[in-house]
């Protein structure tokens, strides 16, 4: 009974597993976040500048195209090479990057093309957390049948580091989740004051 289950339900990778578990809790942080802003989590401190929601939009939406790119690799199993060293530390190079504080980065042109201007557009927190919820599960789902063989192998092209593997992949999408909690925190500072009725 045990080895039809595991068939049928196969266990995530270990090394993914921990790292998915990571990318849930981070995730969890900054939606509660951006959740705790209320009705002014569409607000934007200044002209020019990006709401709660839409960073967290931002972050749903470049997860969904990792997840989407991530599925045409694999069905081209047998085009995929070894990160190279050079690669591996260009990858090392992003995380360190990432996590230092205030350092902003430009959104990669096509990214930024499927993020609303200003903000408009973007749904209600509780969408896009029932969004992310459903695109998390078919993450967890791919990182469930991901094939042991192709844990070296590159699966993921990032447009500033280059290719990635899935667990490097993982990583820069826990760094990218914590970076944009610290934009996060600073537009939750930045917004006016609540005015108090009279």
């Amino acid at each position: 009974m045990t080895a039809l289950f595991r068939k049928l339900f196969p266990a995530m990778n270990h090394r993914l597993n921990i790292r998915f578990e990571q990318l849930e809790l981070a995730t969890e942080k900054l939606l509660r976040a951006a959740e705790a802003l209320g009705a002014r989590s569409h607000e934007v401190p200044a002209a020019g500048q990006w709401s709660a929601a839409h960073v967290v939009h931002h972050l749903l939406v470049a997860e969904q195209g990792i997840e989407q790119y991530i599925q045409q690799k694999l069905l081209q199993e047998e085009g995929l090479r070894k990160v190279s060293l050079k690669g591996r530390l260009r990858a090392l190079l992003l995380r360190i990057l990432l996590r230092v504080p205030g350092l902003k980065f430009r959104a990669p042109q096509r990214l930024a093309q499927l993020s609303p201007a200003e903000g408009a557009g973007i749904p209600p927190m509780s969408e896009l957390r029932q969004q992310w919820a459903s695109s998390r599960r078919t993450l967890e789902q791919l990182l469930n049948e991901y094939p042991s063989r192709l844990m070296s192998k590159a699966i993921f092209k990032h447009p500033r580091v280059g290719m990635l593997t899935i667990q490097q992949t993982l990583d820069f999408m826990l760094d990218h989740v914590l970076h944009h909690q610290q934009q996060l925190t600073r537009i939750s500072k930045s917004l006016p004051p609540v005015s108090m009725p009279a």
